[in-house]
Order: structure tokens, then C-alpha cells, then sequence
């Protein structure tokens, strides 16, 4: 136990990242779906719902607006 609200923690997070708690989270798990996306013959809808996402499309979009490019696109651009 931290002894602190979630609040502060989420604040204390931001002041020190820039970025707020879900969005180091999506960008932590964005780092791994790359890797998964390469590393295996997985198709995208199994890499979202291995990280947790309840819906393939949604964890489509979040990698497009973060990255640029669709998690598609990302894996032809590596083979």
C-alpha cells in the first residue's frame, strides 16, 4: 500500500511523465503489441485481446492515432 490517494499518484505521474496514467499505459502496451505483432504469425485481433482490449477495432484505432500507421501497416512495413 502507497499510503496516497489515486488521485495524487495520477497527478504525481503527470507532473513527473508529461503524460497521464492511461496514456503511459497505452503507450507500455503499444510497445508490446509491436513486438507481439512481429514476433508472431498472430493476427491483430489476437494481439488486442492479449493486451486486455475488449474490442479489436478500438485497439486498431488507438495504434493508428498513436503510431500513424495501422497495426497492418506496421507489420508489412517490418516483412
Amino acid at each position: 500500500k502507497l499510503n496516497m490517494t489515486p488521485r495524487y499518484l495520477s497527478d504525481a505521474l503527470k507532473v513527473e511523465t508529461g503524460k497521464t496514467a492511461i496514456e503511459n499505459l497505452h503507450l507500455h502496451l503499444l510497445d508490446k503489441a509491436k513486438d507481439l505483432l512481429l514476433d508472431s504469425n498472430a493476427t491483430v485481433a489476437t494481439v488486442a485481446y492479449a493486451l486486455g482490449f475488449e474490442y479489436p477495432q478500438y485497439f486498431s484505432r488507438l495504434f493508428k492515432k498513436k503510431t500513424g500507421i495501422t497495426p497492418t501497416e506496421y507489420i508489412k512495413s517490418y516483412n
